[in-house]
């Protein structure tokens, strides 16, 4: 597994099974060869390009925390639920950390600063995203959280795990974005 893919993302290693833990590793290689973005400027850039260019929240901040998240809540499902709703924790921790990997493809750095380039116009992130983890040997379960995660999977019956990364992903970001501040 590539360095840099595991200091990007050390919960990869919750991944039990190993060759879902490689594929996902690969999609993260292939979409750092393709971007313009570096491993360091996913820790400095905003997480969305929505907010403003002062957002503190980095990308990586933003992803990270959205993959704890859905963890957390997929194995709180899997302890209360009686198995009537059970989650594939390795589907979930792999769809989490693969949902916005579309995105590095999306955005070009002008100025320091990231901003939407011309194929994010075109294709966003859920569509990239799934064409490259297809391409690592990426399953089905899993490219469909990254297909369903955004707004797109609106038109789709999600899994489990698709609505828990979903759901986590919107709770950390539509704050910011349309929050009521008193």
């Amino acid at each position: 597994m590539n360095a840099t893919v595991l200091e990007l993302w050390p919960e990869i290693k919750w991944i039990q099974d190993e060759k879902l833990r490689e594929q996902t590793a690969k999609t993260w290689e292939l979409a750092l060869e393709r971007s313009v973005l570096t491993p360091e400027d996913l820790k400095r850039i905003p997480f969305t390009l929505l907010c403003g260019p002062d957002l503190k929240v980095t990308f990586m901040d933003h992803k990270r925390s959205v993959v704890h998240i859905a963890k957390d809540a997929g194995n709180t499902v899997n302890d209360m639920y009686h198995g009537e709703l059970p989650v594939d924790m390795d589907v979930l921790i792999a769809g989490a950390i693969l949902a916005d990997v579309g995105k590095l493809l999306e955005y070009e750095m002008k100025d320091g600063k990231s901003v939407q380039g011309s194929y994010g116009k075109y294709l966003r992130h859920p569509f990239s995203g799934v064409s490259i983890a297809e391409e690592a040997g990426v399953p089905a379960e899993v490219c469909h959280i990254i297909a369903t995660h955004a707004g797109e999977g609106d038109m789709v019956k999600r899994t489990t795990e698709a609505y828990l990364v979903h759901h986590a992903d919107f709770m950390t970001f539509l704050p910011f974005k349309s929050r009521l501040q008193i």
